[in-house]
């Protein structure tokens, strides 16, 4: 069993030797990696490394290395992790489908959030529509996708919300500039392009399918 990696303990190690060769700095990322439960940055796999490595050059050609591999390396939210090649998630799709659901609610509220953020309530509801529950918002905040922003100047104060490091990690993007575009978050079925008629009073759950007001049946598979 391998200990995840701490990339803050301890001091950069002072080896009596030279620096090693560029194969063992390679070894050395894959290790480290490997064995780390988060994405890290690169100055922190240089911390770990022994003094005079590059860690930069190192995951330049691990990164080459890995390329058409069942197991990738990639940048997500300007780190680095080690993934299962895109191509072949359809092999891990129980397990996903079994750990992660979300109702179409929260579906396209996070969307909302991903693509206009940062966002307040109201305005979350002026583009679905529909009245957002609190609940719906309650669950994205439980898994760390989304997060409260500042407050807008404007009367009331309302608070804002943004995505997370994690949401951008669990979706394998570097940045929200690598988000799909519109027309393939339609054909994905992400999106519903159905109008909703809705008196100020409703509330979505007034509307939405019975399986749609929590986990529902839907595999959640929002960006692939």
């Amino acid at each position: 069993m391998t200990a995840d990696v701490d990339p803050g303990a301890g001091p950069k190690p002072d080896l009596p030797f030279s620096v090693p060769e560029a194969d063992q700095q390679d070894r050395m990322i894959e290790a480290i990696l490997f064995a780390s439960k988060k994405p890290l940055s690169t100055a922190e796999i240089e911390q770990r490394m022994p003094k005079g490595c590059d860690a930069a050059e190192a995951l330049r050609r691990v990164e080459a290395a890995y390329e058409g591999r069942g197991v990738t390396l990639i940048r997500v939210a300007g780190k680095w992790a080690l993934r299962t090649a895109s191509d072949l998630s359809f092999l891990l799709r129980e397990e996903v489908e079994e750990t992660r659901k979300l109702s179409r609610a929260a579906t396209e509220t996070l969307s909302i959030i991903a693509y206009h953020q940062p966002v307040t309530r109201t305005e979350i509801e002026e583009v679905r529509g529909v009245a957002v529950s609190k609940g719906t918002l309650d669950l994205l905040l439980g898994l760390e996708w989304i997060k409260l922003g500042r407050r807008r100047e404007t009367p009331g104060r309302p608070v804002t919300f943004m995505t997370t490091d994690v949401f951008l990690e669990h979706f394998g993007l570097e940045s929200v500039k690598d988000l799909p575009g519109l027309e393939e978050l339609k054909r994905s079925g992400l999106l519903d392009t159905r109008s909703v008629a809705i008196t100020p009073q409703q509330d979505e759950d007034d509307i939405l399918d019975p399986d749609e007001t929590g986990a529902s049946k839907d595999d959640q598979t929002l960006f692939n």
